[in-house]
């Protein structure tokens, strides 16, 4: 990834982390997680770690030339997953986005680094990579999302004890709250953008 280090380095933690406890909320038999909340949980988990790979300094792993293809083919793959869900839940449609947003990623820095290698429009470092119309409509995507979710994670009324959070279905364990996952998913949009940013 382009940008300063440091911002790269907080997200490859921010999407290890996140990639890390949707990965946890995948185990059968934890309470709350029916066969959708895993389904979810397991599209977020692979958001969340390609987020950390993908956010890795190239001064640190200059990714070889196929990684665009492996990140285009698994991606892509994702969003046509999601979308043939989206019937089963408008949340499908925020992953479809999500994972078309790694795609267009991927195959943006891949093109800045042959504009870059090839002396193209390269600046200060690193080439323009993707399309202003397509970033700031994607950028534009991802703070609606954190803005309105971040407003419905504030206003949610949930009661959390010592034991857990309680729900309707009774008290579940404070790592498996529909807030923390709900976090996670904002976390993850702020990453999002955050990339989107460094294009």
């Amino acid at each position: 990834m382009h940008g300063p280090p440091l911002v790269a380095w907080l997200l490859v933690v921010l999407g290890a982390a996140t990639g890390a406890y949707c990965l946890s909320r995948t185990r059968r038999g934890c309470p709350g997680t029916g066969p959708d909340v895993r389904r979810m949980a397991r599209a977020e988990a692979l958001m969340g770690m390609g987020m950390a790979v993908m956010a890795v300094p190239v001064s640190v792993l200059d990714p070889p030339q196929w990684a665009a293809a492996a990140f285009g083919l698994v991606f892509g793959a994702a969003a046509v997953r999601a979308l043939l869900l989206a019937r089963h839940g408008a949340h499908h449609l925020h992953h479809a986005v999500g994972a078309g947003a790694m795609v267009y990623m991927a195959v943006a820095m891949a093109e800045a680094g042959t504009a870059g290698a090839a002396g193209g429009t390269a600046h200060a470092g690193h080439a323009q990579a993707g399309t202003p119309a397509a970033t700031g409509l994607l950028l534009a995507y991802f703070a609606l999302y954190v803005l309105a979710a971040g407003v419905r994670l504030v206003s949610a009324p949930a009661t959390v004890t010592a034991t857990g959070s309680v729900a309707a279905g009774g008290v579940v364990p404070v790592a498996h709250a529909p807030e923390l996952a709900s976090a996670c998913r904002v976390s993850m949009a702020i990453g999002m953008f955050a990339m989107l940013l460094t294009l």
